[in-house]
């Protein structure tokens, strides 16, 4: 199972119907749950973000492998992010987490947490917009896997 923990919720229509779209292409390959951790809008940058990162570490078990997406993190392909979901998988993980922090960034204990820190590159995307790229790459990864012809 892939669990996606993100802050906060899609308002925009046109986020919500790619996002449930690619949830439904996905469901022959694994289940995804999306859990969305509540957006915490105070004058303190650091206050907002070590709740919002005690309640996404609220949702993550201790044999989840955990993928945070970070400005900072490692950029993949999409053959590589494939191989990286498909290895753990494979090697002993049931559950692989995706974490997407709020317009201010993940928690350092969030940070600490994750297995693995993925970029999907330098530029600034909209929380809300990452989900859905995120899970476009999420179904194209199963594309790649089981050698469909979706990638190019």
């Amino acid at each position: 199972m892939i669990k996606i923990v993100c802050v906060g919720k899609i308002k925009e229509d046109y986020l919500v119907k790619g996002i449930e779209e690619y949830l439904k292409r996905c469901t022959p390959f694994t289940k995804i749950n999306i859990i969305e951790a509540k957006e915490v809008n105070t004058l303190d940058e650091e206050k907002n973000k070590k709740e919002e990162g005690k309640e996404i570490l609220s949702y993550i078990k201790d044999d989840e492998y955990v993928i945070s997406l970070e400005i900072e993190g490692k950029m993949l392909t999409s053959p590589e992010l494939a191989n990286l979901i498909n290895d753990k998988f494979t090697y002993g993980y049931p559950n692989i987490t995706f974490v997407i922090g709020g317009s201010i960034g993940l928690s350092s204990e969030v940070i600490n947490r994750a297995n693995y820190h993925l970029s999907f590159g330098k530029n600034t995307y909209p929380h809300q917009l990452m989900r859905l790229i995120l899970m476009e790459q999420i179904y194209r990864s199963f594309m790649i896997i089981n050698n469909h012809k979706y990638h190019k």
